[in-house]
């Protein structure tokens, strides 16, 4: 495995993400969600280290495509900072671990526990696992794709169930979005993207929406989320099927692994 080389003399690209990420962090501070919303995690301050060290390691390999999914998952990218952040693969396969700090207010039911977790995320199985098996080493995958989440923020209702971006009122949806909106458009900039997939409808209607007329391509391709039954009959095959779709080629298997 090629793991991250965690240098500070980041490529333009990385610096220029971390920097809109600190924009999205201070943008969305101050917003305040009513019940049934009870807990808003935010990794993004957190669980900063680990964050910049994905973007540090693997946000300046020259991806022309990114991939944007929706927004943190408990047990992924709250827990490691990292999109669809399954803590083993994050580990073992990304090289990434940092000191994640607990958050301000958690529920009792989904703590944040870091890089000490012991559950795993189905969804960050899947994305991670694929990149594993079609490209060998992250930086190869990262050479083709980045992937970014366009909200930075978890929403846990008191029972502990996840509340998604698109269930909120409309007047916090709106002040949600704006903020997000703009780290999109400047993300897909500094990575000088060709094109820009939603994974699911959700991250890909505001794709369409953040980036309209800007002449980046943009699509669809089917969330990993194991709520799809979709996703839990095949989904690398549908994912692969949809990346085709969008005019995305990738290596034949086994041709990544080598050099």
């Amino acid at each position: 495995m090629d793991g991250p080389e965690l240098s500070r003399d980041s490529p333009a690209p990385a610096s220029d993400i971390l920097e809109l990420s600190r924009r999205l962090v201070d943008a969305t501070a101050d917003l305040a969600f009513a019940p049934p919303v009870a807990h808003v995690y935010r990794p993004l301050e957190y669980a900063w280290d680990a964050h910049a060290a994905y973007v540090d390691a693997y946000a300046g390999l020259g991806a022309r495509v990114l991939l944007v999914g929706m927004n943190p998952g408990p047990h992924g990218m709250c827990q490691t900072g990292v999109p669809f952040g399954d803590v083993g693969m994050v580990r073992d396969w990304l090289g990434i671990q940092a000191h994640v700090r607990a958050p301000a207010s958690q529920h009792p039911r989904r703590p944040v526990l870091g890089f000490e977790t012991a559950r795993g995320e189905v969804s960050g199985k899947r994305v991670w696992g694929w990149a594993s098996a079609r490209y060998g080493s992250p930086r190869r995958f990262f050479a083709a794709f980045f992937v970014w989440n366009y909200c930075p923020l978890a929403f846990l209702e008191e029972s502990g169930r996840n509340r998604t971006p698109d269930k909120l009122p409309a007047a916090e949806r709106a002040a949600l979005l704006g903020p997000c909106d703009e780290a999109l458009r400047g993300v897909a900039a500094a990575l000088g993207a060709e094109r820009v997939l939603g994974v699911g409808n959700f991250a890909a209607r505001r794709a369409r929406v953040a980036l309209a007329e800007t002449g980046f391509q943009l699509g669809v391709v089917p969330h990993p989320s194991p709520a799809s039954p979709l996703a839990n009959r095949d989904w690398p095959g549908a994912f692969e099927r949809a990346l085709a779709g969008n005019g995305v080629t990738l290596p034949l298997p086994g041709q990544a692994l080598g050099g």
